[in-house]
């Protein structure tokens, strides 16, 4: 037996045409068209392992050895205690100043951009050009989602 499909192009000045098909053609048409819609299978992504200098991440600041450090401003006054180190989503680092207050009583929490204080060599001495304990203390306060 033997079947015909007309295909039109429109748009062209071209007659339709008859294209032969056959009951295989058919299944295999159909049979092509299942096979492409389904699911395929999950291939595990790999990691690609990055060589970095060892001895430019050694000579960085641990953030464990800048947490409860002392910040002073321009005038070296100190302005407030490092009380942590927080990696946002997006990446970007901002540290957690306690400004005022005594053992973490009375205080006030606020936000820096990690890249606005100035550390000395060793990380020791730790400076927020510009603040003063006054104008931290009217940024809005920081408090942990978690």
């Amino acid at each position: 037996m033997r079947h015909e499909i007309n295909i039109h192009r429109r748009g062209e000045d071209e007659l339709p045409r008859a294209v032969p098909t056959s009951a295989r053609y058919a299944a295999a048409l159909i049979a092509a068209m299942l096979a492409s819609s389904a699911a395929l299978p999950v291939l595990s992504q790999g990691v690609e392992l990055v060589v970095v200098d060892i001895h430019a991440v050694a000579d960085g600041y641990r953030a464990s050895k800048l947490i409860g450090n002392s910040v002073v401003n321009d005038q070296n006054e100190k302005i407030g205690t490092i009380e942590d180190i927080i990696i946002g989503r997006d990446r970007v680092l901002f540290a957690v100043l306690q400004v005022g207050g005594f053992l973490h009583l009375g205080g006030h929490r606020v936000a820096v951009p990690y890249q606005s204080l100035v550390l000395d060599e060793s990380g020791s001495k730790i400076k927020l050009p510009g603040a003063t304990q006054e104008a931290l203390k009217k940024l809005p306060e920081f408090e942990y989602a978690s």
